[in-house]
This record gives C-alpha cells, structure tokens and sequence, in this order.
C-alpha cells in the first residue's frame, strides 16, 4: 500500500521560499494529492566542478569530464560563485526547514539523478513518486536539462510540469524585436507592468518531507557534506590545486570589496531593505556609474540570478516606498510617498533589461554562444591562440594572459582585471570598458572573454554575460555594432578623474599624481621617477598592449558628456575628450566558428577528464587551475555592477552612458 505520494520539486535558479510559484501552488492547493514534498538541488557535473564531493581517502576519480569551458578551458563556476551558491543552498535549506520541510543536495547529472530518484522510491512498496516539477529556464543546457526529465518521467509513469520561470519583472511578450529601445517601448509603462508578490507559504501549510529511507542515498562516489563548512570545502578543493592563471596579480593592501556580501534569500531581502531605508534607490540614477564603495549600486545581481529574489519583489518594495504604503518605516527617507523617482525608475529599467536579455537567449538560442552571434553575419577576423594575427607585436597568448592578470598598461582595465580575480566582482562600468578593450582593441575572440567571465563572476549569468559580450563584441543587438569603441582612457578621466580606484587595484602606481600616468604609465615621462617607485623594468610600463592617445579637452570620434558618480557622491563634472587612435589595425583574416555552449560536452559515466585551463600550459592543454587569493570582507575589491550580470551600453534611454565613449 503506497502511503507516501511524493512530488519531486527540482530546484535550479529559483533558491527561495517566498515569492514562489511552486511552493505557493503547493501551500494552497488542497486537491493536488501529494503527501510529501521533496525539494531537490542538483550540482551539475557539467558546470560545477564535482571531484571535491569524493572523499580524498577513496582516492577515486570523478565519472564525469572536468567542468570547463569550450573554448579557453577555465573552470565554468570558480570559486567566487561556488561560495555563494553554497550559501544561497543553504540559506534556502534552513528557510524550508522552518517550515517543516527540507533541501534534498546531489551531485551529478540532472537527468540521471532524477532518473535514480523515480526507479529508486518507486521500487519501495509504501511510496512513489507522482510528479516531479521544475521551473523553466533559458539556455541550451538548460532547454536540454528539461527535455531529459520529462522524457525519465514519461519512462517512469510520472507527471511533469515546467513552471514559468517567474523571477522576472514583466510578463514575456509574444514577440521580442532586436533591439533593446524597440522592446521597452512595447512594455511601458513599467510601473504598472509586474503581478502582485506572492507570499510565503502559511506555517504548516506546506507538505512533510519524505523520511530518511524513503529518499535514496547519493550515488557512490560522491558524498554530500553535512554543513555549509564542508560543503563548500568540496566545492573549492578542486579549484585550489594550481593557480587559474600566470603571475596572478596579489592582493592590495587596504582595499575593501564593493561585493562583501552573502548568498542567500535571506541576506537578499535584507539587502533590499537596506538600499530603500539607507537612500541608495532613490539616488541610483545618479550613483550607478561609480565604480568605489558598497553602496553605489544595488549589488542585486547575484541574488536575481539564482533566484534569492525576484524582479517583482525589488518592484514591490519600490512601489510600497514610493507610495508610502511601508507602513511608515522608511519614513522620513528622500522621496518616501513622493511616487516614482528617477532613482527608482532606473531601477526598473535595469530590471527591464535582464528581462530583454533572457528573451534574447530564448529568440536566438545556439546563437548566444556563436562567435558571429545574434547577427551571424560573419566569424572571421578575431584572434585566438590557435589562430594568431601574424601582424602582433606580442603573442595572442601573451596578451590574453596579461588581461586575465591586469598587466595590460591601460590602468582602468588592470584595475578592473585585478578586482575581478580577487573579489568575483566589478562594476558595470569597468565591465563594458574590459569587454570592449578585449574585443575591439585587441581583437581577441571574444568567447574568451565571456568564459573568463562566467569562470570568475559571482553574479554570472547566462543571458546576460553572453548577450552582453555580443553587444560589446559587435556582433550582438547593438544597433551600432563594431561602431561602438569604448576609449578607456576617457572613460577613466570621466568616472575615476583622480584615479582612486585605479591605484586602490593598482597599488604599482599609487606614487603617481597625474591620473593620465596612472590611466597609461607607459606616459611616465620622468625616468627618475620610475625608477623610484619600481616602474622603470615593469613590462606593462614599457610595453603596454595598447596606446591611446587621449588629450584632456580634446574632443574627438568619440565624443561624449563626462559623468563621474561613484560611490554615494557626486562629482558630476567630466572632461570632453575623444579617442585619437591607437595602434592596430581592424581584424583580418578567417576564424572559425561553434553553435555548442562553451563547456558543453556528453556527460555520460565514462570519459577523460579534459583538463585545463589558461596557466601557461597550454591553451586548453594546462593543468588545472585556480585563482588563489579570493576572499570576502576587507580583503576584496571596489566597484560593482548592478542588474545587469554582464557587459553592456543600451541605447536609447541610456545613451547618457553610451556617450561616454
């Protein structure tokens, strides 16, 4: 006799309780006919590597390749996003135990994992499994995850249902144009846009959780920690055995991260409450350019991304505030029942444009990770290591290596590299100034970039790292396409005019006081002092991979109106200025191309460990890797990067941005 009729809840970007379609349905449903409720996370082989889970007693080797990229081999989730995702789980483990339920970890595939779950409980005389459901999300992957379980629940007699993915701000159109300006225009106003919040489920509403003999034990090799410690122990072991990278540049002393900040629902929420009770929404609009500080952006974007919390969750509180509906405990906060703001509206632009790039990973899907992107309109020109340009003065492989360390000679883009490798974070500004420089100055495929990216972001997200690398590449929605060249000497004398935060990351050139040395050195004209402060031999000094001409002034191609906010001041002013060159040429010659996601490969029992990654081994031969020197509190980075989980200027509305150029 079946006494336990339970439906498997597959979690994957959606590690919350409130705001949550399923548990809702779940909580508030009495005539769906489940008895218990088994929450589950899947760590998937294929993203995350999973060696750590094996004990290091059992000297035994992991089933399943090493979780690399296609293209440039690094790790897909570094150590950065693996501290937080762990925290994230485990926040959402302690969130539903409250509520009488649980958090069910395992390692492998998605599908075989499930697979397991329905033979194994099915086979007990007093308990099956009814239905197992999953929210939707973009992706190839993702898309392929999905398939594969409906298609184990079908073998298995069991109800499958995919949710729609509901962390998002706007309710999906039918049909989403190219172009980011054109989109915004169908779904405005935004204010208006989102459903109402869902709320938690009731105490004692949602259902048990299955016993302990009723859930099958985890597959051998692999063991799940019983603590967060361990947990993310297991996570970052595999990661540690070798440095990711050569020279990795060394942490700074007395700088302090713009990203100190825990996963989960929990410290999620908080920091929401934080940035409306503290003033930082309302003055967004005028801070989100900086790159310095905690608070000069909402730092919201990791949350968003595993779905700690949810668009219409941020649009709610923002509503609440702006009515002055909060019951009064925000009162006496600028614009506090004053309605919208242009803080709190660009907030929900921000929001609009995570939506936009999600859509863009569905329209286009393979797409997303070619290297003639959304527009396929050609592949040729970009250099790689196994391609090179034959007209470089210094190797392809030399220069990729000294924009993962940040010994490149531009100090804005260092100073962005450095954060980046010690903090998992920097700001959206530094981001597009790096996509750009990476691309479009040196001509590097830009794939490399985008995997460096997902390797060491902690807010990495699919669609919009991708999306946005296309943009930045050229080959993406970007009406202006291979026209838009960010200039980051300009950039740095708009947003970092005295050059803070290029020496907070740069600590080589804190002895300098003409910010145009610090943004080049290799304009140091005293040679005495170079000698001095330990310049005179440094590569980067002498031989940077890119000279910009940039007169403060002058204005030039790209002209543009200086706005420097960072941080929670001011400093609107800026200087006009314009890119007079530079040396190379545009790219030339064939490349090839891929329509497979980097890093996606058979993921069967069998199979060699490709090992990897970009350490002076050998491109996509090396052994593997990891960044040391990670860390959280004051021993981390400066900057920070909004919604937008990626790299990007919009048109449009935002071209404020976009003429910083």
């Amino acid at each position: 006799m079946v006494n336990s009729n339970i439906i498997i809840y597959l979690l994957r970007r959606d590690l919350r309780v409130s705001d949550n379609p399923v548990f809702h349905s779940l909580a508030n449903d009495s005539t769906h006919g489940f008895t218990h409720l088994l929450p589950l996370y899947v760590f998937p082989a294929q993203q995350v590597e999973v060696q750590g889970f094996i004990p290091e007693s059992e000297e035994a080797k992991s089933p399943y390749p090493e979780a690399r990229s296609k293209v440039a081999n690094f790790w897909r989730c570094g150590p950065h996003r693996c501290r937080f995702l762990s925290e994230s789980l485990w926040d959402l483990k302690s969130g539903l135990e409250k509520f009488g339920s649980g958090l069910c970890l395992r390692v492998g595939t998605v599908d075989e994992v499930i697979k397991q779950m329905l033979k194994e409980i099915n086979e007990k005389d007093d308990a099956k499994v009814a239905a197992v459901w999953m929210t939707s999300e973009e992706g190839t992957e993702e898309k392929r995850e999905e398939r594969a379980v409906k298609a184990a629940c079908e073998e298995a007699d069991a109800d499958f249902k995919t949710w729609v993915d509901e962390k998002y701000f706007k309710d999906d159109p039918q049909d989403v144009p190219n172009v980011f300006t054109d989109y915004r225009n169908m779904v405005e106003p935004l204010r208006e846009a989102p459903r109402d919040v869902l709320p938690a489920p009731a105490e004692g509403k949602l259902l048990s959780y299955p016993t302990d003999n009723v859930i099958p034990a985890q597959k051998s090799p692999f063991k799940i920690p019983d603590s967060l410690e361990d947990l993310q122990e297991v996570l970052l072991r595999p990661l540690s055995a070798q440095p990711l990278m050569n020279d990795p540049p060394a942490l700074p002393d007395n700088v302090e991260s713009a990203h100190p900040f825990k996963g989960g629902e929990s410290n999620a929420l908080a920091r929401l409450d934080h940035l409306i009770s503290s003033g930082c929404m309302t003055t967004y609009k005028d801070t989100r350019n900086g790159l310095l500080g905690t608070d000069f952006s909402t730092k919201l974007s990791a949350y968003l991304v595993l779905g700690c919390i949810t668009s219409r969750q941020i649009h709610s509180a923002l509503l609440d505030f702006e009515n002055g509906t909060d019951d009064g405990k925000n009162k006496g906060v600028q614009g506090h029942g004053k309605g919208e703001n242009g803080g709190t509206k660009s907030v929900r632009f921000e929001l609009l444009w995570r939506d936009y790039m999600r859509l863009c990973a569905r329209k286009f899907g393979p797409k997303l990770f070619s290297l003639s992107g959304f527009r396929a309109e050609k592949d040729d020109g970009w250099n790689s290591p196994d391609r090179p340009r034959t007209d470089d003065k210094v190797p392809t492989r030399e220069m990729i290596e000294r924009f993962l360390n940040g010994t490149t000679g531009m100090g804005l883009i260092d100073a962005s590299q450095r954060e980046l490798f010690h903090t998992g974070y920097t700001s959206n500004r530094a981001r597009q100034n790096s996509a750009s420089f990476f691309a479009k100055h040196l001509y590097i495929d830009w794939r490399i970039g985008a995997e460096w990216y997902e390797c060491m972001l902690v807010d990495y997200d699919v669609s919009c790292n991708w999306g946005n690398w296309q943009y930045l590449a050229g080959v993406g929605n970007d009406p202006r396409g291979e026209a838009r060249i960010f200039n980051p000497v300009k950039q740095a004398f708009d947003y970092d005019p005295n050059a803070e935060y290029v020496k907070a990351w740069v600590p080589e050139l804190r002895g300098l006081t003409d910010p145009g040395e610090v943004f080049q050195a290799c304009t140091i004209r005293d040679e005495q002092k170079k000698q001095e402060l330990g310049l005179a031999r440094l590569r980067w000094v002498e031989q940077p991979l890119k000279r910009i001409e940039f007169i403060v002034g002058r204005r030039g191609r790209h002209q543009g109106r200086g706005r420097n906010n960072y941080g929670r001041g001011g400093n609107r002013g800026g200087n006009r200025g314009g890119n007079r060159g530079g040396s190379g040429g545009p790219p030339t010659g064939p490349r090839h191309d891929m329509n497979q996601r980097p890093g996606e490969r058979g993921m069967g029992q069998s199979g060699g460990q490709s090992r990897g990654g970009f350490n002076g081994r050998g491109y996509g031969r090396s052994s593997r890797g990891h960044n040391r020197g990670y860390r959280r509190g004051r021993v981390e980075g400066l900057g920070g990067q909004e919604f937008r989980t990626g790299t990007k200027d919009k048109e449009g509305a935002a071209q404020q941005d976009a003429a910083a150029e």
